[in-house]
C-alpha cells in the first residue's frame, strides 16, 4: 500500500467527475493517487436519472468505487453538496474498515448534523424555488444555475454551464443518519471559498468555525475552486493527504 492515501473527490449538484479536469493531473503529479467519482443521474451519467435516485444511491457511488479500486486508505474531499455525500460513505466506512479513511475535505461544502438534508439550512425560498423548479421534470429533477453564480465569468463560466446536467431531487430533502462521534474522530478540513461567498454555505461556515475539530482554510476564491483556483487547491489537498499517510 502507498504511504500516501488516496484522493477520492466527490463532485457537488448538477457537476460530475468532469469538474476535477484541473486537479487530478496536479495530484498525480505531486505523487497523490486520486479519483474522482460522476454520481448516478449527472454528467456522463445522466442517461441513468430516474425517480429512485436517492442520498443512500450517491453514497453507494463513492462506496462503489472505492470497493472496486481496492483501495485501504483515503482522503474523502466533497465539494458543496458532496460533503453530505462523503459524510455517509465516512460513516459506513468507519463500521467495515476501521482506518481506512485518512480524512475528510469539505470544499465550501455542506457538514451535516445528524438528521440533517442538503436543504435544511437553505433558506425556505430557496427550498421552495427548487422545488417548483423540479415540477417541469415531473418532480424527478431540477436545473442547474448560470455558473456565474458560483463565481465564475468568461470562458470558465462557459465551460460549467455547457456540462452542468440536472441535480436528483430526492438528494436534496434526503436526511442522512450516521454516527456524530465516528465523524468528529476523524481529521476535518473545511476550504472556505470567500470570493465571492456562496450564500447556501453560510450556515457551514458559521458552522465549523464554532464547532470543535475543525480546521479551517480559505481560499479568496467562488464557489467552485476546481475551475478558477486549482493550483490553489491541489496544494491544499496535497498538503492534507501527505499529512495522514497510511
Amino acid at each position: 500500500m502507498s504511504s500516501t492515501p488516496t484522493v477520492v473527490l466527490v463532485h457537488g449538484a448538477w457537476h460530475g467527475a468532469w469538474c476535477w479536469q484541473r486537479v487530478l493531473p496536479r495530484l498525480q503529479q505531486a505523487g497523490v493517487p486520486a479519483h474522482a467519482v460522476t454520481l448516478t443521474g449527472v454528467a456522463d451519467r445522466a442517461h441513468l436519472m430516474a425517480p429512485g435516485i436517492r442520498l443512500a444511491t450517491h453514497v453507494q457511488d463513492v462506496l462503489g468505487l472505492i470497493t472496486a479500486f481496492e483501495l485501504e486508505r483515503v482522503v474523502l474531499v466533497g465539494h458543496s453538496y458532496g460533503g453530505i455525500v462523503i459524510t455517509g460513505v465516512a460513516d459506513q466506512l468507519q463500521q467495515s474498515q476501521p482506518g481506512c479513511v485518512a480524512a475528510l475535505v469539505y470544499v465550501d461544502a455542506v457538514t451535516p448534523h445528524p438528521g440533517e438534508s442538503w436543504s435544511s439550512m437553505h433558506a425556505p425560498e430557496t427550498v421552495a424555488q427548487r422545488l417548483a423548479a423540479a415540477q417541469a421534470s415531473g418532480g424527478i429533477s431540477f436545473g442547474a444555475p448560470d455558473a456565474s453564480v458560483f463565481g465564475l465569468s468568461g470562458a470558465d463560466r462557459d465551460w460549467v454551464n455547457r456540462r452542468q446536467t440536472p441535480q436528483p431531487l430526492a438528494v436534496y430533502q434526503d436526511p442522512l443518519a450516521f454516527d456524530a462521534a465516528r465523524i468528529a474522530s476523524l481529521p476535518r478540513t473545511f476550504i472556505d471559498c470567500t470570493a465571492p461567498a456562496l450564500p447556501t454555505i453560510a450556515v457551514m461556515r458559521q458552522r465549523v468555525r464554532t464547532e470543535p475539530g475543525w480546521e479551517v482554510r480559505e481560499l479568496a476564491t467562488g464557489h467552485d475552486p476546481m475551475v478558477s483556483e486549482p493550483e490553489a487547491l491541489s496544494n491544499l489537498l496535497i498538503d492534507v493527504a501527505r499529512r495522514y499517510p497510511g
